[in-house]
């Protein structure tokens, strides 16, 4: 298979590790999946002025919308998800409904817990829901386990305290499947990760792709815990 073919693996560590674990039928649509969400990322991460950010994303909504009305554009991200999301039952204008999760989030002022609810279920949540249909399972939890590791990414990318811990705080409100099936393994092992973090104090978060991580990605694959 072509690199176009597997499509380009996840630029977090962990999150590349575990989707890597995934069958290699199901990775080029999980790492379509994921670019799609660090495209949306990368724009506040890049962005200095709200509105010019607020342009930028409503940009990507659009782009995914028309995917299912025309052919993508010669864009790495857009074409990914014509050959191996819209392929998989999951259109563009579904994608394009994880723009509302970094508009929440969007701005110099404290993260309000109604903004952070909906950035967790249109980001986390999404993801792994639509990460589940590409694996071709559903387990309840699956959801609520994506907004956990959403938020604490969130804190994780964050400079302010108190958004980094109201982040962390939210994270620990959401209850985690006890196990996991076997098709999903690789959206538990991002949720076992997100657990292990929201367990620490501010500012004491594992830096991405340790071998600590790695050891713990490794065991929930074997057990399923």
């Amino acid at each position: 298979m072509t690199e176009e073919g597997r499509g380009h693996a996840p630029t977090n560590p962990d999150v590349a590790f575990a989707l890597g674990s995934a069958p290699e039928a199901a990775r080029p649509g999980l790492h379509a999946l994921w670019a799609v969400d660090e495209a949306f990322g990368k724009v506040l991460a890049t962005g200095r002025e709200p509105m010019v950010s607020r342009i930028r994303l409503a940009w990507w909504r659009e782009a995914l919308e028309r995917l299912d009305r025309e052919p993508p554009p010669k864009e790495p991200v857009l074409q990914g998800v014509a050959s191996h999301l819209l392929t998989a039952r999951i259109a563009g204008a579904e994608l394009a409904v994880m723009e509302e999760a970094w508009l929440a989030i969007l701005g110099d002022e404290p993260i309000e817990q109604e903004a952070l609810d909906l950035y967790a279920a249109r980001r986390g949540g999404l993801l792994f829901t639509f990460g589940a249909r590409l694996l071709g399972e559903e387990a309840a939890g699956t959801a609520a386990a994506g907004e956990a590791w959403a938020l604490v990414d969130l804190a994780r990318h964050s400079t302010e305290t108190h958004d980094i811990n109201a982040a962390l705080s939210a994270s620990r409100q959401r209850r985690l499947p006890s196990r996991w099936p076997r098709p999903l393994r690789p959206l538990g092992m991002l949720a076992v990760l997100a657990d292990r973090d929201r367990r620490r104090a501010t500012g004491q978060l594992e830096p991405p792709g340790t071998p600590p991580r790695i050891a713990r990605m490794l065991r929930h694959r074997l057990t399923g815990w």
